[in-house]
């Protein structure tokens, strides 16, 4: 079974805006409700199911929400899913203990896709009729699952689709084996001197940032001005994510298609975020959600990462000879090698260091 995602923004009226939007909050009550009884069960030492939780929400939800009779029951069924999963992981103490949704949270609920239909650009949901869509759903195959969601001023819909022709991996004869080192300054060096740029989108548009959330520290908290205000911020915050995913989306998709074997660091991004004059710059750059995709797109081609051990001083150490220096400051921009001569641009001679360990691997 081969499960495919695509998410695609929508183009919905004011109406079907505000649908989603009571459909959001009709799923965040029913987990919160569902949350306060298990919560509830505890205290008396009763262990409640998922399925018991959501039994004895439809048991007294027309007497404490009248309003949710008009709202589609698929939103708060999927709620009790997502509560249920939440609980299974704190048991197995994967996760901490589910914490109640914030209206502020992110909004979002799911149906079943047997109750969804598409038409090239539209979509048909039930009790809404039919949304335009972006563009068309890009894979063939039956709709397992929909999710509505909002960021920012914007709603999309991730569509789950079950494709039936599982993943085979892709044809890289004749690729060659490629090593990638990330940093700041440029998103990602490969080992053959290319250079993928870093947008630094935060640090574009900090000063308007700065400006626009002065002014909604100014408004009465919760007011109708201070959400207005909240909205501004909020879109450009969508817009600070958006051109970083996009840098991010199209290098990775480039170096995956040029590729037979991909070796990359291993980083503690969470002990790097400690550095206080490199927090901001890092969280900006997001090296860890690039190398996440990186490692997914890869994943789906068949294309084997390598990461190299945590310890390994790629940026230390010559490519040529294999001396290691004892010490490199950042400023260093350029590796010269004390033993052999060897000069290179830093990342690129770190790229080098990271094929390498690539090519041992497969040797071995």
């Amino acid at each position: 079974m081969a499960l495919e995602a695509h998410k695609i923004a929508l183009r919905a009226t004011a109406k079907q805006r505000s649908w989603f939007a009571q459909q959001c909050g009709y799923a965040r009550v029913a987990f919160n409700y569902g949350l306060s009884d298990f919560k509830d069960g505890l205290s008396k030492d009763e262990w409640r199911s998922a399925r018991t939780l959501r039994q004895r929400f439809n048991a007294a939800k027309r007497e404490k929400f009248d309003w949710c009779g008009a709202c589609d029951q698929r939103a708060s069924a999927y709620a009790f899913e997502n509560l249920g999963d939440a609980i299974k992981r704190w048991k197995h103490g994967v996760n901490k203990f589910p914490k109640y949704k914030k209206r502020s949270h992110r909004q979002s609920y799911t149906i079943e896709g047997a109750k969804v239909k598409i038409e090239n650009k539209h979509i048909r949901l039930p009790k809404i009729g039919k949304v335009h869509m972006f563009e068309s759903l890009r894979f063939e195959g039956e709709i397992r699952q929909v999710t509505i969601s909002r960021k920012a001023h914007r709603w999309f819909v991730s569509i789950l689709v079950e494709t039936g022709t599982p993943h085979t991996p892709r044809e890289t004869r004749g690729l060659p084996v490629v090593g990638i080192d990330v940093g700041i300054n440029s998103l990602a060096t490969l080992d053959n001197g290319k250079q993928y740029p870093n947008p630094r989108p935060l640090k574009r548009y900090e000063r308007k940032l700065k400006r626009e959330q002065r002014k909604m520290s100014r408004k009465v908290f919760l007011s109708n001005n201070w959400y207005k205000q909240k909205r501004i911020v909020e879109r450009i915050h969508y817009k600070i994510a958006s051109i970083r995913e996009d840098a991010h989306y199209k290098a990775t998709t480039e170096i995956v298609k040029n590729a037979s074997a991909i070796g990359i660091e291993t980083l503690k991004i969470t002990n790097m975020l400690k550095n206080q004059k490199l927090a901001k710059a890092l969280s900006d750059s997001a090296i860890g959600g690039f190398l996440a995709k990186l490692k997914s797109k890869a994943e789906g081609l068949g294309i084997p990462v390598v990461e190299a051990p945590q310890f390994f001083a790629s940026s230390k150490t010559c490519s040529r000879c294999g001396d290691k220096k004892e010490d490199l400051s950042l400023s260093e921009r350029q590796y010269h090698c004390q033993s052999c001569g060897f000069t290179e641009d830093r990342d690129v001679n770190a790229a080098i260091n990271l094929r390498t360990i690539v090519c041992g691997s497969h040797e071995m």
